[in-house]
């Protein structure tokens, strides 16, 4: 799936999902490191369990890519 993200540096994220569980994520543009580290940190985690934990980081408009992830996986699992 894809997720074109609002007031961050990465422009889009592609991740997929299957049985609840985050598999892959991937970020377009972005901080490399802090993108890179959060898809590693997310990746084989429950779907809910992520949302839960990332949502509603601050890092500058009121969001961060942390938080555009929480996003993009609730739509997704809507």
């Amino acid at each position: 799936m894809r997720f074109k993200t609002e007031g961050t540096c990465a422009k889009e994220i592609i991740f997929k999902i299957s049985n609840g569980i985050v598999e892959k994520v991937e970020f377009v543009n972005g901080c490399a490191g802090n993108v890179q580290g959060i898809a590693k940190l997310v990746e084989g985690r429950p779907v809910d369990e992520i949302i839960d934990r990332l949502s509603g980081i601050e890092c500058r408009n009121g969001t961060s890519c942390p938080d555009q992830l929480a996003k993009a996986l609730k739509g997704a699992t809507a």
